[in-house]
């Protein structure tokens, strides 16, 4: 059996790399994108970057600097994003069946087994990267090594020192050469070492990935526990993480947002709480599954310490498991009846799916009538493939609204170039 050898493939600076392909125009603009309600960076352009504007940057403190340098800051198009995330998903699929998607803008792939196909697994990487980009405009580096985490290490390498074109196998280094870039890295930037474990490790002398290595994984496990001594056998070249290339299904869904303005009426609330359920059962339709429960909450703004507090939720049991986004809209109206109170400026509501289970094995209730049960399964099945094929949200319950002038700011939000038909790119 031959060695393993993991690929992750990483796109650069993702949400303003897909903002990018469809607008030319921003290449080499400072640009951010900005999280819900406009409120702080969560994606910053290499030019942001080197002007030392930090993630999590709250929009109103970078304003100025923005005007400066002309920042361009963008509302987060997270439709977008994930549609240009599947396609890259499916171009990887093409070089190995092998594959984890690890995050919207990650994935892992197990490579050893397809390399008779390429020169070598350089070659392999580059064939990746430049397929990408022609295919999606977005660019990415591709980190390789004998682990997980070393592929991740490698990746970081690629992403950061040029020299490596963006493409990165760690098996092409002699041992010095690769203990000298590891102790160049500090040991912060190893896959699953946060900053405050970063601290703790610096404390202990532990300071780049190095040192990392050089150190005991037994002795680890006794400070850190089990996953910080399979970090260090990954980073000596034993693999101990496979990849799980079948994600689980999530055994809670969770659906909210704050709003774009303070809302008092119980039929914006209503209208707010009926499209988080619709959203969540499209979900929960999605990995085949239905829930038993569901909860509702809705809160005012606990930083606007002058104005009364509330906040409250309730879990509503279901009768039957279901997956239906009426069925589940009943329930949520009906629970949003019980906590809601008058006189409350309220910024947030959401639902969450509770006691979610596996739809093939649920057992029928002996109250359950198989007639009303696959209408309403044919339904839900026809709204999801429409909605799929001509854009999110072109069918949706009336209960969702229209107006929805509680939704969150989004000043700045570029078109949905890829998944709406009237938001298509035109060519002139």
């Amino acid at each position: 059996m031959s060695q393993p050898l993991f690929a992750l493939v990483d796109v650069n600076n993702f949400y303003v790399s897909c903002e990018r392909v469809f607008a030319p125009k921003l290449e080499k603009v400072p640009m951010v994108v900005l999280s819900n309600n406009d409120g702080c960076a969560v994606a910053r352009s290499a030019e942001v970057k080197a002007l030392g504007v930090k993630m999590g940057a709250p929009w109103f403190q970078i304003k100025d600097l923005a005007k400066i340098h002309g920042i361009q800051a963008y509302s987060s198009n997270y439709t977008l994003y994930a549609d240009m995330s599947q396609r890259v998903v499916d171009i990887l699929k093409q070089f190995t069946s092998q594959l984890e998607v690890y995050s919207i803008d990650e994935s892992f792939l197990r490579i050893d087994t397809v390399l008779q196909h390429h020169a070598s697994p350089t070659a392999l990487g580059l064939g990746i990267k430049e397929r990408i980009k022609d295919w999606t405009g977005l660019p990415v580096c591709v980190g390789m090594g004998s682990s997980k985490t070393l592929a991740k290490f490698a990746n970081h390498l690629a992403k950061k020192y040029s020299q490596w074109q963006g493409v990165c196998d760690l098996n092409t280094l002699s041992k010095s050469e690769l203990h000298q870039w590891m102790s160049e890295v500090e040991v912060g930037e190893v896959w699953g070492i946060g900053h405050k474990l970063a601290k703790r490790l610096q404390v202990m002398g532990v300071k780049t990935v190095w040192d990392l290595v050089q150190v005991s994984p037994q002795a680890m496990r006794l400070h850190f526990g089990v996953v910080m001594e399979r970090l260090c056998y990954e980073l000596r070249g034993v693999s101990c993480l496979e990849l799980e290339e079948v994600a689980p299904p999530k055994q809670q869904i969770i659906a909210s947002r704050s709003f774009g303005k303070l809302v008092t009426s119980f039929e914006d609330l209503s209208e707010s709480i009926a499209t988080h359920t619709s959203r969540a059962a499209e979900k929960l339709r999605l990995q085949n599954s239905v829930a038993g429960a569901i909860t509702i909450f809705i809160q005012t703004n606990r930083f606007m310490s002058r104005e009364p507090q509330y906040a409250q939720s309730i879990v509503l049991p279901l009768v039957t498991p279901t997956d239906d986004t009426l069925v589940l809209i009943t329930a949520a109206m009906k629970g949003l009846e019980k906590i809601f109170k008058g006189g409350f400026r309220y910024k947030k509501a959401g639902v969450v799916l509770n006691l979610i289970a596996d739809k093939p094995n649920l057992q029928p209730s002996l109250f359950d009538d198989p007639k009303s049960r696959g209408q309403s399964a044919h339904l839900m099945k026809a709204i999801d493939e429409i909605n799929t094929k001509f854009g999110q949200s072109i069918l949706k319950p009336a209960a969702t609204g229209t107006k929805k002038s509680w939704e969150m700011r989004s000043g700045n939000r570029s078109p949905n170039s890829t998944t709406h038909w009237n938001q298509l790119p035109i060519a002139y």
